[in-house]
């Protein structure tokens, strides 16, 4: 039997120099056992040993060995070594492929020892918990771990990655690490009186932990697989998780039995939003104004400015959201496919075209050119917010008593980015300045659903929408 020591049993370059020499001398892996510490060695480096009659050289092994067996070298179990020197053993001498067949029982062993080492790594950056002291050059915070396995080397550089600028001592039973700023040290392990057992910022982050409790919400074990109960001794807010479980059912019916308060959600007049000057003018005044708007990239390749169309003193403003490829021809809004679909939707729903102002939340065609094709592109937020000046510029001389805002870019053009379309589409909501808005889908929308059922389904819904238009009066 060979016996084997190693140093460091968790030194993968270490390992892998004991166990090529082995390959290189022949040994079959139940010749060797393998042990940590440091009274015993191999042979002495002086020492060789004749290698036997047709025994492997070391040969290339797949990549992955590499990897599997660095991370699984950092496992607690005993076995490590003498498992990874049988896989290698075995992938040098025929079995190239074996590390593809999950159900071997090495292999399958040593995926578990790396799943567990990848585990207890996640676990680390999760729950640890530095202290502050008083050093020599001022502040330094140290924490004690008891990590599984041996973790540290492996973990410690995320750690100077998180606090790169802030001195630090991690301590385990196993090792210890030590950042001053500049360097990253190791040494020997510690025990747990070695570190601090508390300090100032503690009651502050406890009071914090109980205030982001949420007992509607609490699931014991889950909580418990996730941070498992051997970490809490060392947590500062373990102390406060008994009681807040205990509380949690009481507290919980307190919170359903209180009588519900629903916000009111506030909706500013668009013009409110304005920090710029508006263009002044007629609308007749602001059409010819736009035709020379370079507030954007989009005028220069669209081949003219699409402003609204419609009644100056209109009773409702419908808002679309950008001109297709026919209307940057034709220059006026909803003339192409979606523009026909709403002209019939419009018909079908009792609304004349000609008594509302029609316009689009951006004035010139954005596309992207597909051969001699082009391809209707949405527009960026810088984009949205350059046209904006025209949009509310037309609501204030117009002043509707409704706005109808068709499809998601509108809508938060008048409502703000939180409004969610289709949790709010058709209802009714009042702006500050009294007008009153609402929302529903783009007609380009319906052209887009691929079954026929589901566009008829949904023009119907669209035709709905529209008639709350005739309330308006």
């Amino acid at each position: 039997m060979r016996r084997v020591v190693l140093h460091d049993g968790g030194d993968f370059a270490e390992w892998r120099e004991r166990a090529r020499a082995l390959l290189r001398e022949g040994v079959d892996p139940a010749e060797v056992d393998w042990q940590v510490g440091d009274d015993m060695g191999m042979l002495p480096a002086d020492t060789e040993q004749p290698v036997r009659e047709g025994a492997p050289r070391t040969g290339a092994v797949p990549r992955e060995f590499l990897s599997l067996a660095d991370t699984v070298i950092a496992n607690a179990d005993p076995r490590r070594h003498a498992v990874l020197y049988r896989l290698l053993w075995r992938l040098t001498h025929g079995e190239r492929h074996l590390l593809s067949i999950a159900s071997d029982d090495d292999v399958a062993w040593a995926e578990l020892a790396a799943k567990a080492v990848r585990r207890d790594l996640h676990k680390m950056k999760a729950f640890v918990r530095f202290r502050e002291i008083d050093g020599p050059q001022g502040a330094v915070f140290v924490a004690w771990f008891e990590p599984t396995h041996d973790i540290l080397v492996r973990v410690a550089p995320f750690f100077v990655r998180r606090f790169a600028g802030m001195r630090w001592s991690i301590l385990t039973p196993v090792r210890s690490a030590h950042w001053d700023g500049e360097q990253l040290r190791f040494g020997a392990g510690a025990n747990k009186h070695d570190a601090p057992d508390k300090d100032t910022l503690e009651a502050l982050w406890r009071t914090y932990f109980a205030s982001i409790f949420n007992p509607a919400r609490l699931k014991v074990q889950a909580m418990k697989r996730e941070m498992p109960v051997r970490y809490w001794k060392n947590l500062p807010e373990a102390a406060l998780i008994p009681g807040l479980i205990h509380d949690a059912s009481a507290r919980m019916d307190a919170m359903v039995k209180k009588t519900p308060v629903t916000p009111k959600k506030h909706f500013p007049a668009p013009a409110e939003r304005v920090t710029a000057l508006l263009p002044e003018g007629s609308i007749a005044q602001l059409r010819s104004e736009a035709k020379h708007c370079k507030a954007c990239p989009l005028w220069e390749p669209a081949t003219q400015t699409v402003f609204g169309e419609g009644p100056d003193d209109a009773r409702i403003v419908v808002i679309g959201e950008q001109p297709g490829d026919q209307e940057d021809l034709a220059g006026k809004p909803f003339v192409g496919p979606a523009g026909q679909l709403f002209d019939r939707a419009l018909e079908q729903a009792g609304v004349a075209r000609d008594a509302l102002y029609v316009t689009n939340t951006v004035k010139h065609f954005k596309f992207e050119q597909r051969g001699k094709r082009r391809l209707h592109a949405r527009a960026n937020a810088l984009e949205q917010a350059a046209c904006r000046q025209w949009l509310l510029a037309e609501l204030l001389r117009i002043k509707p008593r409704a706005i109808v805002c068709l499809g998601a870019m509108a809508a938060q053009a008048i409502f703000g980015s939180s409004f969610r379309l289709l949790k709010q589409r058709g209802e009714w909501i009042a702006l500050d300045d009294g007008t009153r808005a609402f929302a529903t889908v783009h007609p380009s929308y319906l052209l887009r659903l691929p079954e026929a059922s589901e566009r008829e389904s949904a023009f119907e819904a669209f035709v709905r929408d529209l008639k709350m238009m005739r309330e308006v009066s």
